[in-house]
């Protein structure tokens, strides 16, 4: 163990590694209750994508302990299953197996730009203000949508409001939200599990836990068949290509995925890696100059970019590495064996599905809106006071939640910074591609307005 992880070698321990492995994974499983209750909201079993999101957590995350041997663990992403469902699925109109598809060919692309210069191009495409804001944007819209599945927002008589506080699961949901709150600013280990559990008891007298949300063993694994491989089927890629039509929006959506992923997962990359020493500088410098597999972060970013295509055949959303591991690293995770420890508890996670089944939405509705809040934390590295930079990223991340799309709100903030640009006579500096995707997005809304 010692000679494949270089335990010694990077300071740590096995017993170390272990505890940053229990520390991670109780930050990060929530993941196992809420991604089966968003992506089931596109008419995938639950079963399916509750074994789904567990498979591809496993694998990523083993690839990522193995291959990389860094401490990172890798799960379906809050924010990509949120767009896959509300903005694809129910906005689009796409089918899951269709959005599975394109989720399949964003892991190629990933994996294709992890290992060419292409992936310099497209960092080097998105101004740094415009990252932050689609980070801090998608906070905005996972909150927005936890709040909305339980009615906590309602739209009567067109006018936003609060809803009048006289329903049990609103009260379930409050209850929730403050839990996870009190137990994150304390600093409680697996605080966002913790929430779910004890939410969820309390909501057994109120009658919104039940026995008849359950689902046995044997329903749940008689409905992976349903979901695993369904993109090779003639739901899948046959049908997300029969209309031409369509391509361009097709084609901006997988980017809207590529690059949400890949942002995402460079940033909690370079954000832990940096402060621990888990990333070297020659690491960082081989990441901005593109060059191959000659860095461990390279590695790491590769097994990333193999998770989301293998999660797609299964029958999940984007799986990428999670910030969460963050709470490993800080217990002393350095090596892969943090990792390996982090896929041994998915692996055990399987057998409480029954329980895990009956869990409520009010349960997680909560905590939907605490992890917006901390990915809303990107936003303060935007200078608000300067205009030319404020504007596009007001519009980029405001959006995603006004528009309900995370789509819309790139679209928005893409848009309004060439807007910017031209007038600040700066148009030669604004990259090719955010020119190419604001003119299909632009096409997309003039297509849109004509055919509605």
């Amino acid at each position: 163990m010692e000679h494949f992880f270089h335990l010694k070698e990077n300071g740590t321990t096995v017993s170390t590694e272990i505890v940053a492995g229990l520390t991670t994974f109780f930050a990060m499983s929530y993941i196992i209750i809420v991604n089966p209750q968003i992506l089931s909201k596109t008419g995938m079993p639950w079963g399916g994508v509750f074994l789904a999101t567990i498979i591809a957590a496993v694998i990523g995350t083993l690839v990522m302990g193995l291959f990389a041997n860094v401490p990172y663990a890798q799960a379906a992403g809050m924010g990509l299953n949120a767009f896959f469902t509300y903005t694809v699925c129910l906005g689009l109109k796409f089918s899951w197996q269709e959005t599975m598809c394109m989720v399949f060919l964003c892991g190629l692309i990933n994996i294709l730009i992890t290992v060419t210069k292409i992936r310099k191009m497209i960092i080097e495409a998105i101004p740094e203000p415009l990252q932050h804001a689609i980070g801090g944007g998608i906070g905005l819209f996972i909150a927005y949508v936890g709040m909305l599945n339980v009615g906590f927002v309602n739209f009567k008589s067109g006018v936003p409001s609060l809803s009048t506080m006289n329903q049990p699961v609103l009260w379930l949901f409050l209850i929730g939200l403050v839990l996870a709150i009190v137990l994150n600013v304390l600093g409680i280990k697996g605080a966002m599990l913790i929430s779910i559990a004890a939410t969820a008891i309390i909501g057994i007298p109120m009658g919104l836990t039940t026995t008849a949300n359950m689902q046995s063993f044997s329903q749940t694994f008689s409905e992976l068949p349903q979901t695993f491989g369904a993109i090779f089927t003639s739901k899948g890629f046959p049908a997300l290509f029969a209309d031409p039509s369509r391509l361009p929006l097709v084609i901006v959506t997988i980017f809207a995925f590529s690059m949400s992923d890949t942002f995402d997962t460079l940033g909690t990359f370079i954000g832990t890696g940096r402060r621990t020493g888990i990333f070297s500088e020659a690491d960082e410098k081989a990441l901005e100059n593109g060059s191959g597999f000659s860095s461990k972060m390279d590695k790491a970013l590769f097994s990333d970019s193999i998770a989301t295509s293998v999660g797609a055949i299964f029958g999940t959303s984007n799986t990428t590495t999670y910030v969460e591991s963050a709470a490993g690293i800080g217990a002393g995770g350095r090596t892969g064996l943090t990792s390996v420890v982090v896929a041994a508890c998915f692996v055990l996670s399987i057998f409480f599905a029954p329980i895990i089944s009956a869990v409520p939405a009010a349960a997680t509705a909560g905590v939907l809106v605490v992890v917006g809040c901390m990915m809303a934390a990107s936003l303060k590295e935007i200078q608000w006071d300067e205009l030319s930079e404020a504007v596009p990223a007001f519009f980029a991340a405001v959006f995603m939640a006004f528009s309900y799309s995370i789509s819309y709100g790139i679209a928005g903030g893409f848009i309004m910074y060439c807007i910017v640009m031209v007038c600040k006579k700066k148009a030669k500096e604004v990259h090719p591609i955010i020119w190419t995707v604001s003119a299909l997005f632009i096409i997309d809304f003039v297509t849109m307005a004509i055919l509605g």
